[in-house]
């Protein structure tokens, strides 16, 4: 495993579970301790979590910890990576939306960048789980915006329950457009959290069109829940970087995959 992909399982475990040891690491990457403590100097330096004795917490629980004047959600650390990337993706999947359409995006930072670029839209109904997202689209002229009702999760500026259901079971949704963890042919889309995964398979479910926005660093990867089967995907805008050979068992598949410059 090269070290970059190590640290992004780094990163996404200690997101998942707030802090780890070295020792853990060290025994789960099958790596030295002097090789993890490299590799969490390097995640340190980039924000996304802090070292203490013994391990890293993630970077938003110690500084949630001082007051909400000091407070960084994960959400904004996960926000600084691969931003041009997601920019072109943002970007690539905003034109396939128009006027009149009834769209749900989820609260994911990719989709963030697709809210961006929805400005323009007229007669648009988006429906999010999403604050970020919400906030991003209000008071547009063309954009309606509905939020579902449910739990506040701060570390991904996210609504999560059940409240939503009802929603979307009753409106028409022209498209999804879901972010993710991780893509495998096994697992299809996949999040760290079921609370998330619940969330967005209702997305999926009410849609006609599931479109999965994800860069280069989600391909091959498996997170712990599955919201949806690859087969229900109709469309994945990536970018360039995406494994070549992955892009083309999964449009062996029949599922288009688009590549956002």
């Amino acid at each position: 495993m090269f070290g970059s992909e190590r640290r992004r399982q780094i990163a996404d475990l200690v997101e998942s579970q707030e802090r780890a040891s070295v020792a853990e690491l060290a025994s789960r990457f099958q790596v030295s301790e002097v090789t993890i403590r490299k590799d969490l100097g390097r995640l340190e330096a980039d924000r996304v979590v802090q070292r203490v004795h013994g391990g890293v917490i993630l970077a938003a629980t110690e500084i949630g910890r001082r007051g909400p004047d000091h407070s960084e959600p994960a959400f904004q650390l996960r926000e600084r990576l691969q931003q041009a990337e997601k920019a072109a993706i943002g970007a690539a999947a905003a034109e396939l939306i128009e006027d009149g359409d009834s769209i749900v995006i989820d609260a994911s930072t990719t989709a963030l960048h697709v809210a961006r670029h929805l400005r323009d839209k007229r007669e648009l109904t988006v429906i999010t789980n999403g604050v970020r997202v919400a906030t991003e689209l209000s008071g547009l002229r063309g954009v309606t915006v509905l939020m579902p009702g449910g739990r506040l999760r701060w570390e991904a500026f996210s609504l999560v329950g059940t409240w939503g259901e009802s929603m979307l079971a009753r409106v028409n949704i022209q498209k999804a457009l879901v972010g993710a963890v991780g893509l495998t042919l096994e697992h299809g889309l996949t999040d760290v959290t079921e609370e998330e995964a619940e969330v967005k398979r209702a997305m999926v479910g009410a849609a006609r069109q599931v479109v999965a926005v994800i860069d280069h660093t989600k391909w091959g990867r498996v997170a712990l829940s599955t919201f949806c089967p690859i087969e229900r995907v109709d469309l994945v805008i990536t970018d360039a970087r995406a494994p070549d050979a992955m892009v083309a068992e999964v449009r062996a598949r029949g599922i288009e995959v688009r590549t956002a410059n």
